[in-house]
């Protein structure tokens, strides 16, 4: 599918919508219709709570963490020190 043409205005031609579905065989059923004509081209970005790879999941388990631990670090609390005084 090519990019959108009314770029960069794409905001008043485009449709963004957001709907559950569930994925069967090689098919994705919508919970609700979409108000689309028929034979209508969409882009669909899939998110899920099922890591498709194992090795994924510990690696931004991993990464995770490490943000966190440098993230919350008190010694690098600088710019708050900055904003009290």
């Amino acid at each position: 599918m090519a990019p959108c043409r009314h770029r960069p205005a794409c905001y008043l031609h485009c449709m963004t919508t957001r709907v559950a579905a569930t994925y069967e065989g090689e098919v994705l059923k919508l919970r609700q219709p979409l108000p689309l004509p028929l034979h209508s081209e969409v882009l669909v970005t899939v998110e899920t709570d099922v890591p498709a790879d194992p090795d994924r999941r510990d690696w931004m388990t991993a990464s995770e963490t490490a943000l966190l631990n440098t993230w919350d670090n008190p010694a690098d609390d600088v710019f708050n020190q900055l904003r009290e005084a």
